[in-house]
């Protein structure tokens, strides 16, 4: 996709609710007490990102810990762990599979969801992983400004490209942690990613490389995804989620997929294992389809726990 004005389009009118001066607007559609903001995030090229932000949740059910002693409710704004949640293409903070997987981080942490440019209320087109990359730092970085010290990154599908290629461009050095910004991460799950780009392995892909490509795919985009998408091709072509692996460590990752997966079959996971270095971890779940949709909540718990237990 192009680096040129992909950003510089009309948005969606639906608007979230303004970040109040104490921090805090109430969500009705929670019916609870947790307290949550929304805001329009900028970001570097100029694009509105539509983001929420929801603090920790303790459940006596869980083994997780979320920085609160157990039975004191939402966790304040700004301390400890949070996690950014990538989506995957055509979804949006809104959608039920994004919501119910940061219900479940929520057991563990404070969670941020926001959606990717083109998708949702946010502004601009998708550039389908390329300038994606912005959107999410601009989410770390809102996460960093609320006062969190800890953040992990999890994204599924087009989001588990994302993370991997904005960990890469913002890594941790081993030198007085030289080039760190606060776009950084301190933990990485990347969920149902490619390993290359193009690929057209099997029929979902096929059918994705038609939309994306084609007017009449990206009109069907527009109208039946909700997905407004850019119309030209990269240019230059960014890194691949297997070029940027390499550059991760020692940021923890972990890569997380499917063996049932129905767009990218197991040899991506396992070449995105193997240009770590054994760096990552690999989990290669029985059973299981593609992104968020496929993810139940025991895996969902269990990124939660990794991602408390790796973030520093």
């Amino acid at each position: 996709m192009s680096q040129g004005p992909a950003g510089h389009v009309t948005r969606s009118f639906i608007r979230p609710e303004p970040e109040t001066a104490g921090g805090c607007t109430e969500s009705a559609s929670e019916g609870s007490s947790r307290g949550v903001l929304r805001k329009f995030l900028r970001t570097a090229d100029g694009v509105t990102i539509d983001a929420a932000y929801e603090p920790a949740q303790n459940t006596s059910d869980t083994s997780g810990t979320s920085g609160t002693s157990a039975g004191s409710g939402a966790a304040e704004p700004g301390t400890g762990l949070v996690i950014v949640v990538a989506h995957g293409f055509t979804g949006d903070l809104a959608r039920p599979h994004v919501r119910r997987a940061a219900k479940a981080f929520a057991r563990y942490a404070a969670v941020v969801t926001f959606s990717f440019r083109g998708h949702g209320a946010s502004g601009g087109r998708s550039t389908v992983g390329d300038r994606e990359v912005l959107d999410l730092a601009a989410a770390v970085e809102w996460a960093r400004e609320l006062g969190h010290t800890r953040v992990a990154t999890v994204g599924f599908s087009m989001g588990g490209s994302v993370v991997l290629r904005h960990a890469a461009l913002h890594a941790k050095s081993d030198q007085e942690h030289e080039g760190r910004t606060g776009a950084h991460s301190d933990a990485v799950v990347s969920v149902s990613a490619p390993a290359r780009w193009y690929y057209r392995g099997t029929a979902p892909m096929r059918r994705l490389h038609w939309l994306v490509t084609r007017p009449v795919g990206r009109a069907v985009g527009r109208y039946g995804l909700r997905t407004r998408i850019y119309h030209r091709e990269w240019d230059p072509v960014p890194s691949s989620p297997v070029e940027s692996v390499p550059l991760i460590a020692p940021t923890p990752l972990l890569i997380v997929h499917g063996d049932r997966d129905g767009y990218f079959p197991v040899d991506h996971p396992r070449m995105l294992a193997a240009a770590s270095g054994d760096h990552a971890d690999l989990w290669l779940e029985r059973g299981m389809g593609h992104a968020e949709n496929a993810a139940d909540d025991a895996l969902l718990f269990r990124i939660g726990e990794w991602a408390t237990a790796h973030a520093g």
